[in-house]
């Protein structure tokens, strides 16, 4: 991602004094910082806040890189805190740093795009729920082959199978050919929103995987609009932010 740095001047000088004087928060540090897996919601005008994974809304108030928000856009972002709850917002913070995490919606598979879906391999690292996403750790093998590879997270129409009162799902990979000649970690986000029940307030979703040596299958409770961090596996951690140019 090209990234432009903004010159402001007099005004950022003023609004850090302002943050560090008439507010008393002297607890924050503009050396200080905080990593974190978030959702952007634009606001107009190019304008946008931050929604964590815990519920915590952040809006920027100074930025040192230009970004173009996306609506419902996963990101990991790197901020620091200027100010205590303000206007509704949890906290007002300075972006340090900002990658988009490839953000996609749950599809069904059917006879038509079967092909085009595949299922090669793919080994899952880690998974969990966190902002109506189910959020994806996972390995891949990957070499020259006829186009960059492709990652979805399915609803199998053509499966038998159905979990009682619960979500079927399949992590799919297409390599399109490719050789499997190293391997390398992404990430991915699904947005969870569309497979809401009006009945229930919680749902379990089973994900089956198609592993190097055999099918696994992993299941996580989505919990609707609720705080996400206690649903984050020990193991789960920020996402090493790779070339969406593999998948």
């Amino acid at each position: 991602m090209k990234k432009a740095y903004v010159v402001i001047g007099i005004c950022l000088a003023a609004l850090l004094a302002y943050f560090s004087s008439c507010d008393d928060n002297s607890k924050y540090s503009l050396g200080d910082f905080v990593v974190s897996i978030a959702t952007v919601e634009p606001t107009g005008a190019n304008g946008y806040h931050i929604v964590l994974d815990n519920g915590k809304r952040l809006l920027p108030v100074h930025s040192d890189i230009r970004y173009m928000p996306g609506s419902e856009q996963r990101v990991v972002v790197n901020y620091t805190i200027l100010s205590d709850a303000k206007d509704g917002y949890d906290y007002y913070v300075k972006i340090n740093d900002i990658w988009n995490i490839l953000t996609k919606q749950v599809i069904e598979l059917n006879e038509e795009n079967a092909d085009s879906i595949g299922n090669d391999p793919i080994q899952i690292h880690d998974i969990w729920v966190g902002g109506d996403y189910l959020n994806v750790d996972f390995f891949f093998n990957y070499g020259k082959g006829e186009k960059p590879h492709a990652v979805n997270m399915v609803k199998n129409t053509l499966s038998s199978e159905a979990t009682l009162n619960g979500v079927d799902l399949e992590f799919r990979h297409n390599a399109y050919n490719s050789a499997s000649s190293k391997l390398y970690r992404g990430f991915v986000s699904f947005n969870l929103k569309p497979l809401q029940r009006t009945d229930v307030d919680s749902v379990v979703i089973s994900v089956k995987v198609k592993d190097w040596a055999e099918e696994k299958n992993y299941e996580v409770v989505y919990r609707y609009n609720q705080a996400a961090l206690a649903n984050m596996s020990d193991n789960a951690s920020i996402p090493v932010i790779t070339s969406d140019e593999y998948y």
